[in-house]
């Protein structure tokens, strides 16, 4: 399937979904940033999750992995570097645009696009040469640090230290896993993100990627972060892959994370500049 096929809407059966999680009490409730710093508390459904910006406008999904700075960020390599082809570099982005200037808005929200958890600048992005050169989309994968804020205060320290998964690089296919992704505004327009917790397996077309078929992952979700096993606050889950492609709303695929991976993280998780 190919990457940036995600195209229209969120489904009232997401909705009912978060509606759910929050009535069980599986959404986390972070402080959001207002003038005077993060004083109003307020419920945020996945605060790790949010919506990777290029040039300011809404670009794809990424989300906050657990680190040791606390300021990396997963997200898919076509949303960030173009697809290389017969070992050289691409040279168009995965829709044919120029990818401008990268930020991070976690828990993007409302109508307009809020940020409360702010907009964080991209420092450096980390995208394997299996993409970048030969655009294999089992290396549709980017590891991504970022700028502490104004304060000081790394990214995961705002989001909830206890709130980002943990990368895992070994996973298996078949294991339940929670996708949260943000579909573009043309079919979300109040930026809501959609939801689905269910059974990953080998996709048919290409066993080498991950498969699930859940509505409402249109145009935006690529990059929607693969959680195995995730339990609510302070049970954040295994991070095993990001979206990367399907040729419907409700078919979606992902390249697993692997050794090469786990390299591209390390490698986010020590820059400094």
């Amino acid at each position: 399937m190919s990457p940036g096929l995600k195209g229209i809407g969120i489904g009232s059966a997401a909705l009912a979904g978060v509606a759910a999680l929050l009535a069980m009490g599986l959404l986390a409730v972070v402080f959001v940033k207002d003038s005077g710093g993060y004083e109003d508390r307020a419920v945020v459904p996945f605060p790790t999750v949010g919506v990777l910006m290029a040039g300011g406008e809404h670009w794809c999904t990424a989300s906050v992995v657990d680190s040791p700075q606390g300021n990396v960020v997963a997200t898919a390599a076509h949303c960030v570097t173009p697809a290389g082809e017969d070992g050289q570099p691409g040279e168009a982005a995965h829709d044919g645009l120029a990818i401008g200037e990268l930020s991070f808005a976690p828990a993007f929200s409302g109508e307009g696009g809020q940020r409360p958890l702010g907009l964080w600048k991209v420092r450096s992005v980390q995208v394997d040469e299996r993409w970048s050169k030969w655009g294999e989309d089992t290396a549709d994968f980017a590891f991504l640090s970022v700028e502490p804020d104004a304060e000081g205060r790394s990214l995961q320290e705002v989001v909830g230290r206890g709130e980002a998964p943990k990368p895992v690089w070994t996973s298996g296919y078949e294991r339940e896993v929670t996708v949260v992704g943000y579909p573009e505004s043309e079919h979300n327009p109040e930026n809501k993100p959609v939801a689905c917790t269910t059974q990953s397996r080998h996709d048919e077309d290409d066993p080498a990627m991950l498969y699930i078929n859940c509505s409402g992952f249109w145009t935006g979700t690529s990059g929607s972060p693969w959680i195995a096993d995730r339990g609510g606050p302070g049970r954040p889950g295994q991070l095993i892959g990001v979206l990367s492609g399907g040729d419907t709303d409700v078919d979606s695929t992902a390249a697993l994370f692997d050794d090469r991976a786990k390299a591209l993280y390390e490698r986010a998780a020590k820059a400094t500049g």
